[in-house]
C-alpha cells in the first residue's frame, strides 16, 4: 500500500509511540475496504506497538473505517475511509498523539481542552486532496486526544457519497458536532476551543490589550506579511503580526513554480516554511484576529488597530499587508448557495461533485486551471467567460481543449445562479453577441474571476485607489505617516509571491528608517535601537 520512502518515513515516526496502539476496523466488501485493510497492515508493520484487529460483524460503526486508541480503552479517533494524500500526516499525528505523545501546543490550550465538558462528538468531512482539511482534522483529532470525553471522525466524503448528499455536504472541510452543522473551511484549534468556550474568547482579547507597544506591526499573515516581519525583526527591535489565519491565498494554491530558486512547491508548504521561519525571529504573532480598525496615532501617540474580539494593539509603526479575497459574482444565488454548490477552490471541493455536471466561471489562468482539474473528477465542465477570448496562457488553452468532457462558452455574462433551496441545479447566462438567455443545468459553479482587496475597513483611513488598492509610494508609504503598506492590496502592479514579498521587506525597511528618524525605535527587550541600519 505505502511505497518504501514513505513507510520508511512511516518508521522513523512512530518509533516516537509513547505507548501501545491497537486499530481496529468496521471493514465490508468494498475496494475501499480493501485498500483500508492494506494499509493497516502497513501501520502494523511499522512498529510493533500498533496492532491491528477486526471489529464484529455486529458493529454499528461506518464501513470502511478504523479508531485509533490504547488497547482496552474506549477509541476516540476514527478514520472513515482510506486517509491518505493530504490527511497522511493526520493519521501518523493521530498515532502519536492517541499513544500519549503530547501535540505541539501551548501549554495554556492544552489545559483549556482538557476543561472543555463533554461529551461531544465531531464529525469532519473531507476530501483527500483539500490541503485545507488535515489543519481541522488535526485539531479535533488534539481535542479528542486531550480530553475523554470528546471524540472525533474523519469522513472521506468521496467513499461516503450518499452520506455527504443526505447530509447537504457542499464544501469541505464541513464540520458537524453532535450531528448539527458545526463550521466550513479552515478553522484552526484555538479557534474551535474558543467556540466551545463562550469565556475564551473575552480573556484573550484581554491578553491581546495589555501587550506592550509594538515598534513595527504587521497586518497580515501572508508572504507580504511575513516578509516584513522577518525584515523588521531582524533589526532587533519589538515585531508583532496580526492575521486572521497565516499564510493568507498561499494556503489555498496549490502548484507554485514561479517563486525563484525554488522549482516547484505547494502552497501549504510554502505557509509552513515562512511561518516557520517568523517564528525563527521571535515575531509577537497573533492569529485568528480580525482587524476592524486603524486609528492613527496623533502628535507623538502610538498607532491602534482595534480587532473584531475587542482587543486593541498599539504600534508606533504599522505595515498594512491584508492582502485579498475572492472576487465575486454578485448574482442572484451567488451568496445563497456559498458551500452549497457555489465553489473557490476546485482542488478542495472538486471531490464532492464526482461524475456531475459543473460550471467553471472565469477564463483566466485560474478558471482554465480548474476546469482541466475538475475535468480530471467530474463528468462535464462548462467554462464561462465573458470576454470574447479566454485570457489564460496558450499552453493552458491547449491542454483544456484537448479534453473531451469540457464545453467553453465566451462571451458568456452569468446573470444569476440557482437552487431547489438546498443547493445549486443551475445558473443562466446571455450571450453578450447576441443577446440570447441560457441556462446551465449544473450542480456546482466555481468561481474563479480573480481578487479583490481586503481593504474596506481602511476606506476611512488611508488613501485607497478607484479599485480599492492602498496607495503607496516607492517605499511602501501610505497616507498616513508611520504606516506602510505592501502587497496585493496596495497599488503595486502585478500580484505575485515573489512580488509581495520583496514589498514586504521594502515596508520594514523603510518602518525601521522612519522609527529611527522618529528616535523612538526600542529592541525586543525595551532597550533603545542603535540609530543605523542593520546589516
Amino acid at each position: 500500500m505505502l511505497d518504501p520512502a514513505l513507510q520508511a518515513q512511516l518508521r522513523t515516526y512512530l518509533e516516537r509511540l509513547a505507548a501501545p496502539i491497537e486499530l481496529v476496523a468496521a471493514l465490508d466488501d468494498s475496494p475501499t475496504a480493501a485498500e483500508l485493510r492494506a494499509l493497516l497492515a502497513d501501520l502494523a508493520a511499522a512498529s510493533p506497538l500498533v496492532t491491528t484487529r477486526e471489529a464484529p460483524a455486529d458493529d454499528r460503526a461506518r464501513r470502511p473505517s478504523f479508531t485509533v486508541g490504547k488497547p482496552g480503552e474506549p477509541a476516540r479517533i476514527r478514520f472513515a475511509g482510506v486517509p491518505l494524500g493530504h490527511e497522511f500526516t493526520s493519521l501518523v499525528l493521530a498515532l502519536l498523539q492517541a499513544s500519549g505523545y503530547p501535540p505541539r501546543i501551548e501549554p495554556e490550550l492544552a489545559d483549556a481542552i482538557r476543561a472543555l465538558p463533554g461529551p461531544h462528538h465531531f464529525e469532519t468531512f473531507v476530501s483527500l486532496s483539500c490541503h485545507n482539511c488535515p489543519d481541522v482534522v488535526q485539531a479535533l483529532d488534539v481535542l479528542a486526544a486531550l480530553n475523554p470525553g470528546i471524540t472525533h471522525t474523519m469522513i472521506d466524503g468521496a467513499a461516503f457519497q450518499d452520506e455527504v448528499a443526505a447530509r447537504g455536504v457542499m464544501a469541505v472541510p464541513t464540520i458537524f458536532l453532535d450531528g448539527q452543522p458545526f463550521g466550513q473551511g479552515r478553522m484552526e484549534l484555538a479557534e474551535i476551543v474558543a467556540r466551545l468556550d463562550a469565556g475564551a474568547a473575552a480573556r484573550a482579547a484581554a491578553r491581546l490589550s495589555e501587550k506592550p507597544v509594538y515598534d513595527v506591526l504587521v497586518v497580515g499573515g501572508g508572504p507580504a506579511g511575513a516578509a516584513a516581519a522577518i525584515y523588521a525583526a531582524r533589526k532587533g527591535i519589538r515585531t508583532g503580526l496580526v492575521a486572521e489565519r497565516f499564510g493568507g491565498q498561499v494556503g489555498d494554491t496549490l502548484g507554485i513554480e514561479n517563486l525563484i530558486s525554488v522549482p516547484y512547491t505547494e502552497g501549504p508548504r510554502l505557509v509552513a516554511a515562512m511561518e516557520q521561519h517568523v517564528q525563527q525571529y521571535g515575531v509577537d504573532v497573533t492569529t485568528l484576529e480580525r482587524v476592524e480598525a486603524l486609528v492613527p496615532g496623533r502628535d507623538g501617540a502610538p498607532h491602534q488597530l482595534r480587532l473584531a474580539s475587542g482587543a486593541t494593539l498599539r504600534a508606533r509603526t504599522v505595515v498594512l499587508a491584508p492582502g485579498a479575497t475572492w472576487r465575486e459574482l454578485n448574482v442572484p444565488g451567488e451568496a445563497e448557495y456559498r458551500t452549497r454548490g457555489v465553489a473557490f477552490c476546485p482542488h478542495c471541493d472538486g471531490p464532492l461533485f464526482k461524475g456531475k455536471r459543473v460550471a467553471v466561471i472565469g477564463g483566466g489562468n485560474s478558471g482554465v486551471e480548474a476546469a482541466i482539474d475538475l475535468a480530471g473528477v467530474v463528468g462535464h465542465v462548462t467554462l464561462l467567460e465573458v470576454a470574447g477570448e479566454l485570457r489564460a496562457d496558450a499552453v493552458l488553452q491547449a491542454k483544456l481543449r484537448s479534453l473531451p468532457n469540457v464545453a467553453i462558452r465566451v462571451g458568456a455574462q452569468t446573470t444569476d445562479v440557482t437552487g431547489d433551496g438546498q443547493r445549486v441545479d443551475g445558473l443562466g447566462f446571455t450571450d453578450r453577441a447576441t443577446g440570447a438567455r441560457h441556462r446551465l443545468d449544473v450542480a456546482g459553479v466555481f468561481v474563479q474571476i480573480g481578487l479583490v482587496p481586503s481593504t474596506a475597513w481602511l476606506r476611512d483611513t488611508v488613501a485607497l485607489s478607484r479599485h480599492g488598492e492602498i496607495e503607496v509610494d516607492a517605499r511602501g508609504q501610505t497616507s498616513v505617516p508611520g504606516v506602510f503598506a505592501a502587497g496585493d492590496a496596495t497599488t503595486t502592479p502585478f500580484k505575485q509571491i515573489v512580488i509581495a514579498m520583496g514589498d514586504g521587506a521594502k515596508a520594514a525597511l523603510a518602518a525601521f528608517e522612519h522609527l529611527i528618524r522618529s528616535g523612538v525605535a526600542t529592541t525586543a527587550g525595551g532597550e533603545p535601537a542603535a540609530l543605523r541600519a542593520a546589516g
